[in-house]
């Protein structure tokens, strides 16, 4: 399918996605939605494929937001819908059953910083900025991110940024949890890279599994989410690769793994 605003690449088992409208700093729109939610389609069943990486064109932004224009006529039963379609497809992401890194790489607000919230890792540039200034435009977050913003980076700092507006830059955002590393902006793909490389070092199935576990168990109560663990681990120890990586470790050599 061709697409206007997403750029797909693929090198070493890695999928480069890049949301590409930098005239309007990457905002969200319909169509850029669209193009995300069929890419992630095609990519979850590409077996060539064992990570992806999720940045924005250009220097200034990775996502600035969603597109205001779209959103100025709707009525109440029309951006409910439009908020429940960004929801369900950030969810895809979250439950993607490969590893998703979000490269931030400059403004990182609103709707893009609840994209980035959505994948499971976030390596930002020095440059990135975080916020949700939903607030200013007399809105609320609507793609998840009243919710992933307390469970990453805690209730009073998830309230102070959305009930504020106001930003934080990327080593603010890595002091509270909201990012995994900061980098300077020159080597933003280059760790991003290196992250999914050492990813892609482990076993896939066990990936996928330990994926699964900490996605579903973080929304589960404590004895539900152990039991959803042990029925985990008791299928990555019927796998090949957990026999292939127990016995290289036995006898000290590098373990082959082959997704089985």
């Amino acid at each position: 399918m061709e697409a206007d605003n997403l750029k797909v690449e693929v090198s070493e088992q890695i999928a480069l996605l890049t949301i590409d409208r930098p005239q309007a700093l990457n905002a969200l729109n319909r169509k850029t939605l669209e193009e995300l939610e069929g890419a992630l389609a095609r990519l979850r069943g590409d077996a060539s494929v064992g990570a992806l990486i999720l940045t924005g064109a250009g220097e200034k932004a990775f996502v600035a937001g969603a597109d205001i224009k779209e959103m100025l006529d709707l009525t109440a039963v029309e951006a409910q819908g439009m908020a429940r379609r960004g929801q369900l497809i950030f969810r895809g992401i979250e439950t993607f059953p490969k590893p998703v890194v979000a490269a931030v790489n400059g403004f990182c607000l609103g709707g893009g910083c609840e994209l980035a919230m959505a994948c499971h890792l976030r390596v930002a540039s020095e440059t990135a900025r975080f916020g949700q200034p939903e607030v200013k435009l007399g809105l609320i977050p609507g793609y998840g991110g009243t919710q992933r913003l307390s469970r990453l980076a805690g209730r009073a700092v998830a309230l102070e940024m959305i009930l504020s507006g106001e930003m934080i830059d990327a080593e603010r955002a890595y002091q509270v949890g909201l990012v995994n590393r900061v980098v300077p902006a020159e080597r933003l793909l280059e760790e991003s890279r290196r992250l999914c490389r050492l990813i892609l070092a482990q076993a896939p199935l066990a990936v996928r599994l330990a994926l699964e576990a900490v996605t579903r168990g973080a929304e589960l109560p404590l004895e539900e989410a152990t039991f959803l663990e042990a029925s985990l681990f008791g299928l990555a120890c019927s796998t090949e690769d957990m026999r292939e990586g127990t016995s290289a470790f036995a006898e000290k050599r590098a373990a082959r793994f082959q997704g089985r």
